[in-house]
């Protein structure tokens, strides 16, 4: 067993929190631990407050600088047979499979793409995030002027992601426009996750028909807004939940007895990326191949075909 450096939480109290104690604010607001489990924390010293130990009936102010000192912990096990697309000295592009975490959260820390790339390339920040069983292209920028030449990009919406996706049941419209809203909705584990709302924040997709199967839907979604988890939210909201989707359902919203993001169980992969690269302004598409359930049999009658 490799027990990874443990991390450091910090946050800084808000309005809400203010006269609730350590204890209270903490097993409210983190529910993947019972509030057992965070006396024990506090107990053994793990959490302090404005750079002093906590007890656990300590008052909040607001503005306090809350830390949680997580000691090191044994990672679930992901695969690592993540493949590098393009390389230069501005960016980095790499095919991320199922299973293995973007970013540091949760359980994981060590056993993330962020890690495994940065022992490549260290100074490599990613430009944006894909789902933990979301497999395909995640860019990284290797440098201050390329990362900030492509978060404009983002924001100016220059940038096309194109998914794949394989859909609940089937439809004759061969595309159709998703401009559903997405923001936070209530979660009985986690407090709020991403849902298709009416207050949510502006949301774009393209959703086109690549091959209908028995109950089922090949979808290309091209998105310019970049929401969380902004696919399998617009194919339910459109009447075609991602098959195997542990959290949304029709319409959307939650399942009546949600998972949780991370659960893996349904099929989306980033295929393509569109972008000016940022030290040429050269406009560049990147693809990934897509997983065998995810090819259309034409697709595979081909590759077959090829093969020796």
């Amino acid at each position: 067993m490799t027990l990874n450096s443990g991390w450091t939480y910090r946050e800084q109290v808000g309005p809400a929190s203010a006269g609730r104690t350590v204890l209270e604010h903490l097993a409210s607001t983190r529910h993947h631990s019972s509030s057992d489990v965070w006396v024990r924390r506090v107990e053994r010293g793990e959490v302090e407050i404005d750079g002093r130990r906590a007890a656990c009936g300590t008052i909040l102010d607001a503005g306090q600088t809350l830390v949680w000192h997580r000691p090191p912990w044994d990672e679930p096990e992901v695969p690592t047979d993540y493949r590098i697309i393009h390389e230069d000295d501005s960016i980095v592009a790499v095919d991320k499979p199922s299973g293995l975490p973007t970013m540091p959260a949760g359980g994981f820390l060590n056993h993330t793409l962020l890690a495994m790339i940065r022992s490549l390339y260290p100074e490599a920040s990613p430009l944006h995030r894909l789902g933990r069983h979301t497999s395909g292209l995640v860019l990284f920028a290797r440098t201050r002027a390329a990362a900030s030449e492509l978060a404009r990009a983002w924001r100016d919406r220059t940038v096309k992601k194109t998914y794949r996706a394989l859909g609940r049941g089937e439809t004759r419209t061969e595309m159709f426009v998703i401009d559903a809203a997405i923001g936070p909705v209530p979660h009985p584990l986690l407090g709020t996750v991403q849902a298709a709302s009416e207050d949510g924040k502006p949301s774009h997709s393209l959703a086109v028909v690549l091959e209908r199967r028995r109950d089922r839907t090949l979808f290309n979604v091209e998105i310019t807004s970049g929401r969380p988890h902004q696919v399998r939210i617009h194919l339910a909201y459109a009447g075609h939940p991602l098959i195997g989707d542990p959290l949304y359902e029709t319409g959307g919203g939650l399942k009546r007895h949600p998972g949780l993001p991370g659960d893996g169980g349904y099929l989306l992969h980033a295929e393509r990326l569109q972008f000016a690269h940022p030290a040429t302004g050269q406009r560049m598409t990147l693809t990934a191949e897509s997983p065998l359930a995810l090819q259309t049999g034409a697709e595979l009658l081909t590759a077959s075909a090829l093969s020796p």
